[in-house]
């Protein structure tokens, strides 16, 4: 069968694709803008790209046109397939009919660290000798590609609120339909597509209402957004990680890279990692709640975490140059930053740190989260920030508040002008986007070279 992807850059459709491929389906597609990590795990797997959206590539017609999220009414090769009446379906559609019909679907869904957390479990199930396939949003180091099949009916997903297609405005999560879902945690964003905190959750709570009453339910003790979603019915035994939770930590490190994991009251190990944070202890938690669901018992499951590789564009370390270090990471919400920004501060101690961030998410260029960006970065000793042209709002003014000593520039040259002029050996730089950012991780390691 010939499928055509539209929208396959995306980190979602982009994995769809990998499992489409090794189903045995001849994969094709094409995107807007192609970049890494996506472009060339797509190249890689012999997957052929087409950049833009003519509708020449449709001709002649694959035998469906699985449609991203990203695209909607007026794009040309949309509007070609509803003229010419071709099939099409959603990716999450085609994932849920082709892919996890009758398996053990282990979701993980949260406004934060799905990514992350999906990783984890997959290879934990993978450690202790589960082969598990998964969907994740990202590239794992310990796997080097971002989905697959897998050999047995475990399948661990990555289970995302933002809508299916422009055609099923329902969260893709509820298509997925778990025996173990994990919660990560819920705040604001998608200011694009949901009006308030109370639409997600109503969105989560459909996702609550698929979970069999012989599944698993894992949600932080923490977060009133989910305890409320959980209090709207919950038919699913349910397990609590955190303070107060069965699932609990802790730490022997300040910087989260050492902790010792208590289920109930007991000490059940203790993980000892390259990660950093408390965003990344409670994320373990949840991993460990998880895998013991399908049967891993947590000392292997803590061994499993003790060689986890985190993934990439997460606190990656990309280059080092005269002592000065590069980190890409995804964060794109002030709670992200904020909690990426302490992990690295508690692990370098008192060494320069300088963050570079871009405000790219539609919820960010709406302006959703404008006010908590200026006290995001307080664990910084310098930030600059990228101000594109078409922004829409006065970053400027809004992060001129900020207690942290603060540049705004409108390109990429100014960024790495201004960073040159900061550093000094033993600097540590991250670089925080949840696109490309215009390849400024390579441009500035060039430049301090």
């Amino acid at each position: 069968m010939h499928i055509h992807i539209l929208g396959i850059c995306g980190t979602f459709m982009g994995s769809l694709a990998v499992l489409a491929k090794e189903l045995g389906h001849h994969v094709t597609g094409s995107d807007a803008n192609v970049y890494p990590p996506m472009s060339t795990q797509l190249q890689a797997q012999g997957i052929e790209l087409t950049q833009g959206y003519d509708p020449a590539q449709l001709d002649p017609a694959p035998d469906v046109v699985v449609i991203g999220n990203a695209l909607s009414r007026g794009n040309p090769a949309v509007e070609y397939v509803l003229n010419k009446g071709l099939p099409y379906v959603s990716g999450p559609q085609w994932l849920a009919d082709h892919v996890l019909q009758g398996r053990w679907v282990l979701a993980v869904a949260g406004t934060h660290g799905k990514t992350t957390t999906s990783s984890m479990l997959a290879w934990v199930l993978e450690h202790a000798g589960m082969a598990p396939g998964f969907l994740i949003g990202g590239v794992p180091q310990n796997f080097a590609v971002s989905a697959r099949l897998g050999d047995t009916p475990f399948f661990v997903v990555e289970a995302d609120e933002y809508d299916s297609a422009f055609f099923d405005k329902r969260s893709k999560f509820v298509h997925y339909r778990p025996r173990t879902a994990i919660l990560n945690n819920l705040e604001f964003d998608h200011a694009d597509i949901f009006p308030d905190l109370p639409a997600i959750e109503r969105q989560f709570h459909h996702l609550v209402r698929t979970i069999p009453s012989e599944g698993l339910v894992i949600h932080p003790t923490t977060e009133p957004a989910l305890q409320r979603v959980i209090e709207m019915g919950c038919w699913t035994p349910v397990q609590t990680t955190g303070e107060g939770g069965q699932w609990q930590a802790r730490l022997l490190s300040d910087d989260g890279s050492r902790f010792a994991v208590l289920f109930e009251g007991d000490v059940q190990g203790t993980v000892e990692w390259d990660m950093t944070g408390q965003h990344n202890v409670a994320n373990a938690l949840a991993t460990l709640a998880a895998a013991r669901h399908v049967g891993v018992v947590p000392s292997l499951a803590i061994a499993g975490l003790n060689a986890f590789k985190s993934v990439k564009r997460r606190m990656e370390k990309v280059a080092q140059v005269h002592g000065v270090t590069i980190y890409d990471d995804f964060a794109h919400h002030p709670t992200a930053i904020a909690t990426t920004l302490d992990g690295l501060r508690k692990h370098i101690g008192d060494a320069p740190l300088i963050a570079v961030i871009e405000p790219r998410s539609n919820s960010m260029k709406l302006g959703a989260h404008r006010e908590g960006l200026p006290h995001s970065v307080v664990q910084a000793d310098h930030v600059v920030w990228y101000a594109p042209a078409n922004l829409g709002w006065d970053l400027a003014g809004t992060v001129g508040c900020s207690p942290v000593p603060t540049r705004v520039c409108d390109s990429l040259e100014a960024i790495i002008a201004e960073v040159k002029s900061k550093v000094t050996p033993g600097t540590h730089v991250v670089i925080m986007s949840n696109g490309g950012f215009g390849g400024l991780h390579g441009k500035l390691a060039d430049a301090l070279r």
